[in-house]
């Protein structure tokens, strides 16, 4: 027998849900950390990887960039770049306050802690001081293009954490928590979503064996040809298409959840967007626009991508909404979705 959850006041119920402004600081954290991938991008792409030679200094001696070094404008590009840390920073710290004096309003209501929040709300904070540190890394060891690569990879997983923290702060609670789709179609997202971190794996071994390596004086990139990795990005590419049409389909077919079906068409034009930027770019000659478009069109694909597993599960007041009964197998081609039983199985 499943346990109902506690019934909640009105002012309980008010008090539960997360304040407009505390969701605003995450969505923000989300948005900077994406814009440090396009800006370390531009530093990459107009050579300036090493227009600050060394690290934590901008040049021995100095923090800051001086008349004295030969880098010219490339100096003013990596530091502009290295200054947004702090920005960064500030809105990590601004996360972790954010939540703190909300759970202090939530437990004054009576209400439970939600601490997978405030963990969740650490990782901009983590994850810009390891990215502090790996990009020192990166300067140290001359641009190498497994530590470049470790970089941008690190950027994704950030990224992804951020996404998890807007998610779940939309949610007034942690628990209870429902599916709102059948194993299976879980499952096949899970795979979808794996996909797509491949592709991006795969995507920074591309650039590592290509020409833009952050440097005009750096010649040292990873030993595969690049038309094949190029090739092999574009074909694991086609497959995550194929997957995200196959998931699309699924959802006007078999899934009464109209969310479901708006995120799939996220994903699906994200992705449309980033494939035509790709071919544009590898017929152009990789100009730095298309790049670095490139760059923010696939932090955008992996956005969506996450978003349409996590609009997969409901939590909390949400969680009692009438959902599709996961023991109910998938619509019947032809048959109408409003035919599913809208009763939930509670995963406890």
């Amino acid at each position: 027998m499943t346990s109902q959850p506690p019934t909640q006041t009105t002012s309980q119920l008010r008090t539960s849900r997360t304040p407009r402004w505390v969701l605003n600081v995450f969505r923000a954290n989300l948005i900077a950390q994406v814009g440090i991938v396009v800006t370390g991008g531009l530093v990459r792409l107009t050579g300036s990887g090493l227009g600050c030679p060394t690290w934590p200094e901008c040049v021995d001696g100095s923090l800051v960039p001086t008349a004295r070094q030969e880098e010219a404008y490339h100096k003013f590009i990596e530091f502009g770049n290295r200054l947004l840390t702090f920005v960064l920073t500030a809105l990590a710290i601004a996360a972790i306050v954010a939540t703190i004096a909300w759970a202090r309003k939530r437990r004054r209501s009576g209400l439970p802690r939600r601490t997978s929040l405030l963990l969740l709300a650490t990782v901009p904070l983590l994850g810009t001081v390891a990215q502090a540190v790996l990009g020192g890394i990166t300067v140290l060891t001359g641009l190498h293009p497994a530590v470049v690569a470790a970089h941008f990879l690190l950027s994704i997983a950030v990224i992804g954490g951020c996404v998890v923290l807007v998610d779940r702060a939309g949610a007034d609670a942690d628990s209870p928590k429902d599916f709102v789709v059948p194993p299976l179609v879980r499952w096949y997202t899970n795979a979808l979503v794996s996909l797509t971190a491949v592709v991006l794996l795969v995507g920074t071994v591309v650039t590592g064996s290509g020409p833009n390596s952050g440097d005009a004086d750096v010649a040292h990139r990873f030993g595969f040809d690049q038309r094949f990795v190029a090739w092999l990005h574009a074909d694991l590419v086609l497959l995550t298409v194929g997957m995200t049409l196959g998931m699309l389909l699924l959802s006007y077919l078999a899934l009464s959840e109209r969310a479901i079906r708006r995120r799939t068409w996220y994903l699906v034009a994200a992705l449309a967007a980033n494939g035509f930027v790709g071919y544009l770019q590898l017929f152009t000659g990789l100009p730095w626009a298309a790049v670095a478009t490139h760059m923010l069109l696939a932090c955008l694909v992996w956005i969506a991508a996450l978003r349409l597993r996590l609009g997969m599960t409901r939590r909390g007041t949400a969680a009692t909404v009438a959902e599709i009964d996961l023991t109910t197998p998938l619509v019947a081609v032809g048959e109408p979705a409003a035919s599913v039983t809208t009763t939930a199985r509670r995963d406890t």
